[in-house]
């Protein structure tokens, strides 16, 4: 007779297997791809208490448990000031997973709160400041964050469509404010439609993005922001061409620079006129 699984199995049991091709495949993909964890790394999976970082730190832990690379894990978790019930949703939500979480506090919301406008850009770099900040002082030399393909994608169209740039999102960087620190997104190929009905079919509930300026907007105008709008161009665009996502996923993996009239690299600017004068003297003086 078989034993019964807890929750925190059957999840797991969910991504081995109903979602090993759209989750849990791609995330060693990329893990793997782009030479994510190295023996020896103390990597802090950030958990926001969203889906995302959920799946995320979930996934990274079933990585630990079966890889020959060894690494140590830490699950922070920074409250920037949540209300009691999202405190309470986030570390009901890592008590079910079985996510031994690590917490401490911070006063990003207060102080992004007094700013006035829309403080979403910098609550975002205190965070992860903060985030940085602490995982060192836990011992850690990367931290790992919840970003997915979608986020990749909508990203690379937003700095097109209102940023006059081809940006895209890397899957892992340095700090440049702290040295030694790395930043990793293991979830980089994993589409968010994958995301979203692995937390339907498991019954899951996360918070959302939980700040006191998105709290005191309607559903209307919280829906209204410049990614709500990509997302919904992604996805009308979908209709047409079913490969859409994937196909501005590896664009920005075959860019040809070439064909490019302008360009930057560490910050500074390039003409394609630099390469063509070369291009020019040299057959004068050939």
């Amino acid at each position: 007779m078989s034993r019964e699984l807890s929750f925190d199995q059957q999840v797991e049991q969910s991504i081995n297997k109903k979602f090993h091709k759209t989750i849990w495949r791609p995330f060693i993909n990329a893990v793997k791809q782009y030479e994510m964890i190295q023996e020896g790394d103390r990597i802090a999976a950030c958990v926001s208490g969203g889906k995302d970082s959920f799946l995320n730190a979930k996934l990274l832990q079933m990585l630990q448990r079966h890889s020959d690379v060894p690494f140590e894990l830490v699950f922070l978790v920074m409250d920037p000031g949540y209300n009691e019930e999202n405190r309470r949703m986030v570390e009901e939500n890592a008590r079910r997973l079985n996510i031994p979480i690590t917490v401490f506090q911070s006063d990003i919301f207060d102080v992004t709160a007094a700013v006035g406008g829309s403080p979403c850009y910098l609550c975002a770099r205190m965070r992860r400041g903060f985030l940085y900040s602490h995982a060192k002082e836990l011992g850690c030399n990367k931290i790992a964050l919840g970003h997915h393909l979608s986020d990749v994608i909508e990203t690379t169209l937003m700095g097109m469509f209102y940023g006059a740039q081809l940006q895209a999102m890397l899957p892992k960087l340095h700090s440049t404010n702290f040295e030694g620190m790395t930043l990793i997104r293991p979830l980089y190929c994993v589409h968010e439609d994958a995301i979203l009905a692995w937390v339907r079919y498991n019954g899951l509930h996360f918070i959302q993005c939980a700040c006191r300026f998105t709290e005191n907007l309607s559903d209307e105008e919280a829906g209204s922001s410049k990614r709500q709008e990509i997302k919904l161009l992604i996805r009308s665009l979908r209709e047409e061409n079913p490969g859409i996502d994937r196909n501005i996923f590896n664009s920005i993996h075959t860019v040809h620079l070439d064909t490019f009239p302008g360009f930057k690299t560490d910050g500074a600017a390039h003409s394609f006129l630099e390469k063509y004068d070369r291009e020019e003297n040299g057959e004068k003086n050939g």
